[in-house]
């Protein structure tokens, strides 16, 4: 009987120096694709993977092509030591989404990693050009952050898991947000360490200069399901799944709701596919009753081998 799974793929912010350098020493499959990467774009993206220095693999334009690379290549090696494995749905955390296509068929793994390539080129200019802020929202309603949000002049980013919520925008509107989350009940309001305003309106050049690419790059039907950031519905249509991917510039991340949506369908295992862990830290939020499998590295994909085949 083959063992049915979800994959997840991580997204922006789980990047590590050295990701991936164990995967291509053991796997040959792995190795290749890191040379296919390397060569479509036309400069070591696995040197910056492996050796750093973190400054420069944390740069937009760096981490988003370099965790699009790694989920993939963590999925190649699954696919190959798992014969019987049968992949029913895919989702990914904002940058994450785009693997979660490439994965699903939705577009050539070149076509992917040019689109990607160029979505971080294009937020990292917008955070250069704006001043941008982002704060995490711990242990408050949801409607009262949504509230905190509006009447602070910033966007909700992401809906990462109940009691965790992110907001984004102006340096000042999320300074006036962190300073009045305790009134509104929230337990606990946290800058957080980013290059600028992702998932918010000041991402609106962006999101513009990623449509024209878009409208360039061959779509197909996804072979499994995928579930997609903007509307926490699964998407199929390619003229729907360009629009999804290019409002999730400046809509919110529904993660919750996505994953919520998945259980539903009655799926029970998750493949979680790059750094850190992160996606099965905000499962164990969302619903407590499913399983993740985490795969970041030669040693716990292994480990994952040896629980799917």
């Amino acid at each position: 009987m083959s063992k049915k799974v979800v994959i997840l793929f991580s997204g922006q912010g789980a990047q590590k120096v050295g990701m991936g350098k164990d995967l291509v020493e053991a796997y040959p499959v792995a190795k290749e694709l890191f040379s296919k990467a390397d060569e479509a774009l036309g400069f070591s993206l696995s040197e910056i993977m492996f050796d750093g220095p973190d400054e420069e693999l944390t740069k937009t334009s760096r981490c988003q092509p370099a965790l699009y690379l790694h989920g993939l290549a963590c999925l190649a090696v699954l696919k190959e030591k798992v014969a019987d494995l049968k992949v029913t749905a895919a989702a990914g955390l904002s940058l994450g989404e785009f693997t979660a296509h490439a994965a699903a068929g939705t577009f050539s793994f070149e076509d992917g990693l040019n689109v990607v390539a160029q979505r971080g080129q294009f937020m990292e200019e917008a955070c250069e050009s704006t001043e941008g802020s982002m704060a995490a929202m711990i242990g408050g309603d949801e409607e009262a952050v949504k509230q905190l949000a509006a009447d602070s002049d910033v966007d909700v980013a992401n809906f990462n898991a109940p009691g965790q919520i992110v907001l984004s925008g102006t340096v000042e509107g999320v300074d006036k947000a962190v300073a009045g989350a305790k009134e509104r009940g929230i337990r606990m309001a946290k800058k957080l360490n980013v290059a600028g305003a992702y998932h918010s309106r000041l991402m609106q050049s962006a999101q513009d200069k990623l449509s024209a690419v878009l409208a360039d790059t061959e779509i197909a039907t996804p072979n499994v399901p995928v579930y997609c950031n903007f509307k926490a519905t699964q998407v199929a249509d390619a003229a729907e799944i360009r629009e999804t991917l290019e409002k999730q510039v400046t809509g919110s991340v529904r993660w919750t709701e996505s994953m919520q949506a998945l259980i539903a369908e009655g799926n029970t295992t998750f493949v979680e596919l790059g750094p850190g862990k992160v996606l099965a830290g905000l499962m164990g939020r969302i619903d407590k009753s499913v399983e993740v499998i985490s795969i970041e590295d030669a040693a716990s994909l292994e480990e994952a081998i040896q629980k799917l085949a």
